[in-house]
């Protein structure tokens, strides 16, 4: 039955097989988990094989799972270079693709390979970066003024599709040099719960906001907000310098927006933040189909950094 496998079969193994995480897995390709465990299943009945050994808390490839993600990565390449090839004759790239980024510390050595990949393959187009607004990093994106986001995981919208792992940021806590969790050399996100954080105004995909700013610590005790409702980084520094709230960010924020009475520390029990590409399902901005294979490409196997 091999023959009825599909591209899209092929393409959430793939995933899969760098993931090992059903979870991650629907995460990237914007699908249900169970969505992705149907065609893992599916692709297996019709190849007859054993693809992925499945426990509740990760995914193992099997020999012939290994194998298969090896032969299939090589010829799905080879296969998108005919067809990219096929529909781009004689197509030439007249727009610059617009990269939105909330800091440029989100600018990593890996995402300027990939820069730097797509202009030289394309020396006459340009790769332009967009600050976005604090209050909705999205709305450039949806409104056709970025064709790319650089933004963490987890986005669940059925309008956006995420790409490929691009770093990884440890997650950190701003707080006032004086502040009483600033006398140790690290944090508890349960510590939260005794201490106030910022009221952000910012438009974010619920998912996202949950992730970022919680209502609650992961024993339930609830997050207070303190404060007047903040719009800009600037305030939120230095709500955070006068000692009024403390807040969780991520290390390209504490890269970007220093003060000389704030503090940065380690939050010791949450994982670090996922750093992905997003873009529109439905934009056929002729740079960012290149764009967006040249980082497939580049990123296919390699672990984020």
């Amino acid at each position: 039955m091999w023959r009825a496998v599909e591209l899209r079969e092929l393409r959430v193994f793939l995933v899969l097989a760098e993931e090992l995480h059903f979870g991650r897995t629907a995460d990237r390709l914007g699908l249900t988990q169970s969505r992705v465990s149907q065609s893992i299943r599916d692709l297996e009945r019709k190849l007859g094989l054993h693809l992925a050994a499945r426990t509740s808390r990760r995914v193992v490839l099997t020999a012939d799972g290994e194998r298969f993600r090896r032969d299939a990565g090589r010829a799905l390449d080879a296969l998108e270079d005919v067809l990219r090839a096929a529909q781009d004759s004689g197509e030439q790239l007249s727009e610059p693709v617009r990269l939105g980024i909330m800091s440029p510390a989100q600018i990593t050595p890996v995402l300027r390979e990939l820069v730097d990949a797509f202009m030289a393959a394309h020396p006459g187009n340009g790769v332009e970066f967009v600050g976005l607004p604090f209050a909705d990093r999205f709305a450039p994106l949806r409104g056709g003024d970025v064709q790319l986001v650089v933004t963490s995981l987890p986005i669940d919208q059925p309008d956006l599709a995420t790409g490929p792992v691009l770093s990884r940021h440890p997650r950190l806590l701003a707080a006032a040099r004086t502040h009483p969790l600033a006398r140790g050399t690290d944090v508890s996100i349960e510590d939260l719960a005794d201490h106030p954080i910022g009221d952000l105004a910012i438009a974010a995909p619920p998912e996202l906001a949950d992730e970022m700013t919680p209502r609650h610590t992961p024993s339930g005790r609830p997050i207070p907000r303190a404060g007047p409702t903040i719009r800009h980084p600037t305030e939120l520094l230095l709500a955070v310098a006068s000692g009024a709230v403390v807040q969780p960010v991520l290390a390209p924020f504490a890269a970007t927006f220093q003060h000389p009475d704030v503090v940065y520390l380690p939050i010791r029990d949450l994982p670090p933040s996922r750093s992905v590409l997003v873009w529109r399902r439905h934009d056929r901005h002729p740079g960012l189909r290149e764009f967006l294979q040249i980082a497939r490409t580049a990123l296919r196997g390699r672990p984020a950094g």
